[in-house]
């Protein structure tokens, strides 16, 4: 496994690159909630109710997309060796679009409107694929072949295949011109968004930082070599096996049990930690794992029994993976990128005589970050909850998840203010020195 050691800081991009995204994604968590505030209980009567496929995108594509882009935006100099060229107009490029996008796209979906989903079709599609493309050929001249260059590679590629299939899905649905059924490419969409995009990208970047960040013991050879190829190549069968139902369940068996391996082998891998101290990243990751054990456990049962005749089966199965599972991870390795991305630019600017930067746990002291922790998993707990008693639930759970998405907005917003007020001290110190 790579080592720490050979991350790439000094081609680190500006930090306005990867903060514009961290800074809007919570943002459209708390979207979510007043949505769910405003429609009630009646969007949980199907997966198609247009609110609720409001609200699915705007955390997959608002929340966890912008958040992942911004990731990838950061790591890819700094893991792969290769910085993008001209980071800050990319980024800002990829960023203004694929935001307005999604503000359309969720717009058109909620409000009926033909019109927002054909100005957002353009808009998404340029934003992803571009996004998509720009990885691509930048880890083409990856200096570090690691098994994360490898990972993000892999996810890109499959980014790509998600948004064509979701770019199709969307024109259907503003144009009403080709597909006289959905679900198939629904599924499919989803499968390769959550399980392809959110899953192998985990799995490459977990190898690198859960031991860098954990300090736990590196993931085993095996897994570090075989798994994300595994799982792409398993996905990609999985989807070619659609006229071929007897071949479905044992690849699906297959991602499930790749998924589950990954879990499992981490939440052992955090046992064995070096510093027992409570890490509020650490704790986001193991409920995060949990989730997905849980959600890889419905499944399995509904294989069984005839869950999906129930709607409450699909709605829990999409909570456990986007909140549980991928939510939980994002934000909690936010609190592991942000205060050190702070910490790094302004220790970069100093000069000896220039006022100290503060250090990572005075950007975001824990006692905040850890409630805001709580309050997630709380929201977590009461829209699963919701979504068996939603009579009892629902306006309890939509409240608690926008109080979770305001506060680590708040925590982030606090981070960035930080970096400038620091900033401007030290360039009020160059300048008086001169």
């Amino acid at each position: 496994m790579s080592q720490p050691a050979s991350l790439s800081l000094d081609q680190a991009p500006p930090i306005l690159v990867p903060l514009r995204f961290f800074l809007s994604a919570p943002l459209f968590s708390i979207a979510a909630a007043l949505l769910l505030l405003w429609q009630g209980p009646d969007m949980l009567l199907s997966r198609w109710h247009p609110a609720l496929l409001g609200a699915t995108h705007m955390l997959t594509l608002g929340f966890l997309g912008l958040i992942m882009m911004g990731a990838i935006m950061q790591m890819l100099p700094v893991v792969a060796g290769t910085p993008v060229r001209h980071p800050l107009w990319a980024a800002g490029f990829i960023h203004t679009l694929g935001t307005a996008g999604i503000i359309l796209l969720c717009s058109g979906l909620i409000m009926g409107s033909q019109t927002a989903l054909r100005i957002a079709l353009p808009l998404l599609g340029i934003s992803l694929l571009a996004f998509a493309t720009l990885i691509i050929f930048t880890l083409r001249l990856a200096q570090a072949q690691n098994m994360t260059a490898r990972a993000m590679r892999l996810a890109a590629l499959i980014l790509a295949a998600t948004a064509i299939l979701g770019l199709a899905l969307l024109s259907n649905h503003a144009y009403s011109w080709w597909l006289e059924t959905r679900e198939t490419f629904t599924n499919l969409h989803l499968s390769w968004g959550l399980l392809g995009w959110v899953g192998i990208l985990v799995v490459g970047v977990a190898f690198q930082v859960v031991p860098m960040f954990q300090l736990t013991p590196a993931y085993p050879g095996f897994m570090t070599r075989w798994l994300a190829p595994a799982l792409f190549l398993l996905l990609l069968a999985l989807s070619l096996s659609t006229g071929v139902p007897a071949l479905r369940l044992p690849l699906g068996i297959a991602v499930a049990s790749g998924m589950a391996l990954f879990a499992i082998t981490t939440l052992r891998l955090q046992n064995q930690r070096k510093r027992k101290m409570p890490d509020v990243t650490m704790s986001f990751w193991r409920g995060g794992m949990f989730s997905l054990l849980l959600a890889i456990a419905l499944w399995l049962t509904g294989q069984v029994f005839s869950l999906g005749e129930n709607g409450k089966y699909e709605l829990l199965l999409g909570l456990l993976m986007i909140v549980g599972f991928a939510m939980s991870l994002v934000n909690g390795m936010l609190y592991k990128i942000v205060p050190f991305l702070v910490w790094f630019h302004l220790q970069s600017r100093r000069k000896p005589g220039d006022p100290v930067a503060p250090n990572v746990r005075q950007i975001l002291p824990e006692i905040r970050t850890r409630r805001q922790m709580w309050l997630h998993f709380a929201a977590f707990a009461a829209l699963v909850a919701a979504v068996l008693q939603p009579t009892v639930f629902f306006y309890p759970a939509a409240l608690l998840f926008g109080a979770s998405g305001l506060w680590l907005w708040l925590n982030m917003a606090s981070a960035w203010l930080t970096y400038h007020r620091t900033n401007a001290l030290i360039q009020k110190a160059h300048t008086s020195a001169a």
